[in-house]
């Protein structure tokens, strides 16, 4: 049997160089990925759905911040607070040069065309303007084309030009004072879309967003477009971000750069694109964009930015203004119209050629343009509050009545009484007459404070809390309680003549030493302030002079109580203390809280209670409230009338003749000075027809201030009053009241050609009832009379 053998296979040939490269990579078998699957499908599965529920709970997150802030508030839009407006009629005591200045306050600008609301133009002493357009609590005052001339120190004439007419009165808007800011100190004026100008709205789209009306929020056309700009320029001349994306931007979102805030900023975008119309997105970013600063205000959107570059409403901008800000768009410090004025001008020229290839303005108008000059006003810092003390009066009182939030983000307009003429003369009459009084009687470190109300009214005029008219800080005017020391005699004396059958203003009285009985036994001895008696006196000279010990035997005679009563009704609200040394001023009150006793006192006896606010108006011009003139009876008219004439007499006669030093001995003037024991406190409240003012000069730390009230307080009073004061006192005679000629030797009745005799008035059944012999009448006198009685009947 042979055998047969099974044949080999033929083997492959050895492979060299890289193709005999060992494999190394074994395929797995087919069933492990399988398995890898099957063991993370689930997990896999159960993240997804959780991150994707995540996701969807973080786009509510986004949606929810948007329609919160978008639908409701969006912005915190500031109080702004306003002096009383100015009223001009022929008449009016301002010159030429004073008006110039209200109009700087006003913001108006020199503008020989008059093109536009908010300028003027000065030729001799005449000045054209036209007045800007304003929304008052009673009424829109409209825009007025006028010509005002001007004598050396009155207004002759308002003319209307338009028309020809001669216009009895014009009143302009107000300077605006302060404003009540939101913390984080933005400030806006809001605009509606159909209110700016056509240009603006394709400015910006032609420059910030072409294709706005097409995207969702994203433009990657956009992108693409800004990348290529920016490439062939070599620099960044072009962004990518829509308006959109800017609007979430400024709105919602920080400034930091991250990966995380980009990501949001685009999700937010269509988000917001989705929720809202795009006339909505493009209002809220003209009205949020930030354009610029003042001081540590930011300025944002195109309303407040016109103003505060060209003091003009964003309406009534040319092209080559309203390209101007859209300029600042792109960055308002890199490109600031008053800082950088050639990169404004190149980056608006730009604009300006944007515009025309996009067909929004023609070759003429994008000419015309550029060949003017960016002619900005000039920078005036508007601070959030000129006149710091009054604002802070005008808070507390605001505050009694709205919340902080509501006095910091609604808009209010708030109309106070404050008259800057008045405020400005006040400020630098204390810093004036505080120099000299420290170089004369080498005092240091003085403060002041005053109030200065209308006489008529009780509106409150002016206001210092302190020296430092910008000082913030201590209001001395409201917080300063200080003993009053002699300012309360007039209301001993007024309650003393409130009786009739006892004290009449030639009733004598005792100047002589008084020991009144204490606590514990012990005894009060006063002294006058030059330490000398005057024996017996007239009840007139004893408050005309300041008279202590006349003062302290009326008082106790009428009783503490009774004057306490009348300090009461004449407007003191704190606790009155019944010392024996309230008599003489002991009394420890704020200069506001002097100024209402006496504002009752100069009021004829009509309690008047001191007013800081006119008005406060809604942002959509709604009146929210008035605060009407208020008055009514409290202190006896008579004797009010009597004190009032005394008082006359202080500034003619007594402590407060040095006034007319500086005063014209025409002017009847009617005040009380005040000192308090060691000098520690100079005080001095008197009125004009027109104005009461009252005045406050001492130290904060107590000690000495080396004045009295006439050296002090006295010589404030009058350099103001030499600055604002036009009408003489005239008081007003109650029914109640005769005036009778008394001779003065005797004191009884006389006739008016008696020599040295004098008129006093008397409630009516009090004057004495017999006559004193006339023992030598003055011829000429009597020739006088006759001449006159003959002239007036012949």
């Amino acid at each position: 049997m042979v055998e047969t053998k099974k044949p080999k296979k033929p083997r492959k040939p050895r492979q060299s160089g890289k193709t005999a490269k060992r494999k190394t990579n074994v395929k797995p078998k087919p069933g492990l990925l399988k398995k890898i699957w099957q063991v993370i499908k689930i997990p896999l599965l159960k993240f997804s759905v959780l991150l994707f529920f995540v996701f969807v709970c973080y786009l509510g997150y986004l949606d929810y911040t948007l329609r919160e802030q978008f639908e409701g508030k969006r912005w915190a839009i500031p109080a702004r607070v306003y002096a009383n407006p100015v009223e001009i009629y022929a008449g009016s005591k301002l010159n030429a040069q004073q008006f110039l200045t209200l109009l700087q306050k006003l913001h108006y600008r020199s503008d020989s065309k008059l093109s536009s609301q908010a300028t003027y133009y000065k030729s001799a002493q005449k000045i054209s303007l036209k007045t800007r357009q304003f929304v008052f609590w009673d009424k829109t005052q409209q825009l007025q084309y006028i010509r005002i001339t001007f004598s050396a120190t009155e207004v002759l004439s308002i003319v209307d030009v338009e028309s020809g007419t001669e216009l009895a009165i014009v009143r302009l808007d107000p300077v605006q004072i302060g404003s009540f800011y939101p913390a984080h100190k933005e400030d806006r004026v809001l605009v509606k879309l159909d209110e700016v100008p056509k240009t603006l709205l394709q400015g910006l789209l032609a420059t910030e967003d072409r294709d706005f009306y097409q995207h969702m929020g994203i433009s990657f056309k956009g992108i693409a477009r800004a990348m290529w700009a920016n490439l062939r320029a070599g620099r960044l001349v072009q962004g990518g971000s829509t308006i959109t994306q800017q609007l979430v931007k400024n709105f919602y979102l920080t400034p930091e750069r991250s990966v995380l805030r980009k990501i949001n900023e685009a999700l937010m975008s269509v988000i917001l694109e989705l929720r809202f119309s795009k006339t909505e997105i493009l209002e809220a970013y003209l009205n949020e964009v930030f354009l610029g600063q003042d001081g540590a205000h930011a300025i944002h959107g195109f309303g407040l930015a016109s103003e505060f570059y060209f003091s003009r409403p964003l309406d009534k901008l040319p092209l080559d203004q309203v390209t101007a800000l859209i300029a600042l768009v792109r960055g308002p410090s890199y490109y600031d119209l008053r800082k950088k004025p050639e990169r404004a001008l190149q980056r608006r020229n730009m604009i300006l050629d944007e515009m025309l290839a996009h067909g929004d303005i023609s070759e003429q108008q994008a000419l015309q343009a550029k060949q003017k000059p960016i002619k900005v006003v000039a920078y005036a810092h508007r601070p959030a509050n000129r006149y710091p003390s009054f604002i802070d009066l005008v808070k507390r009182q605001l505050t009694q009545e709205y919340n902080e939030q509501d006095l910091t983000s609604d808009g209010l307009s708030i109309f106070t009484t404050l008259d800057t003429k008045v405020q400005d003369a006040l400020d630098s009459s204390i810093e004036q007459k505080l120099t000299e009084i420290e170089k004369r009687k080498q005092s240091r470190n003085l403060e002041a404070a005053a109030i200065v109300t209308r006489r008529d009214t009780g509106e409150i005029v002016a206001l210092a809390g302190g020296r430092d008219s910008q000082g913030v800080g201590f209001n001395r005017a409201l917080n300063a309680v200080r003993p009053i020391g002699s300012l309360i005699k007039p209301l001993v004396y007024l309650t003393a003549l409130e009786y009739p059958e006892k004290y009449t203003l030639i009733t004598s009285v005792s100047d002589t030493a008084i020991k009144v009985k204490a606590e514990k036994g012990k005894f009060w001895e006063p002294q006058n302030y030059a330490r000398k008696e005057h024996g017996n006196v007239a009840l007139h000279t004893a408050l005309a002079h300041s008279y202590n010990l006349a003062t302290v035997r009326i008082g106790m005679d009428i009783g503490v109580g009774r004057i306490a009563k009348t300090l009461r009704e004449s407007g003191v609200k704190r606790p009155i203390n019944l010392f024996p040394s309230m008599l003489l001023g002991s009394l420890a009150l704020s200069p506001f809280e002097v100024t209402q006793m006496y504002q009752t006192l100069a009021g004829d006896g009509f309690a008047m209670p001191l007013r800081s606010i006119s008005a406060v108006m809604a942002q959509d011009g709604t009146l929210l409230q008035r605060y009407p003139y208020a008055i009514r009876q409290e202190l006896d008219p008579a004797a009010t009338y009597l004190t009032n004439t005394v008082l006359q007499e202080v500034m003619r006669e007594g402590t407060g003749k040095l006034a007319y030093n500086v005063l014209p001995k025409s002017m009847v003037l009617a005040g009380k000075t005040g000192t308090t024991n060691d000098l520690k406190d100079s005080w001095f409240a008197g009125y004009t027809g027109d104005y009461l003012a009252v005045f406050w000069v001492g130290r904060d730390d107590n000690k000495p201030a080396g004045v009295t009230g006439a050296s002090g307080s006295l010589k404030l009073w009058s350099e103001l009053m030499r600055q604002v004061a036009t009408q003489s006192v005239i008081l007003s005679r109650p029914d109640s009241v005769i005036s009778v000629w008394i001779d003065k030797t005797s004191g009884l009745k006389a006739s008016e050609l008696c020599p040295e005799n004098i008129a006093y008035p008397f409630v009516r059944g009090s004057e004495p009832k017999r006559n004193a012999e006339c023992v030598e009448p003055t011829l000429n006198k009597v020739k006088t009379w006759f001449n006159d009685f003959k002239e007036e009947n012949f």
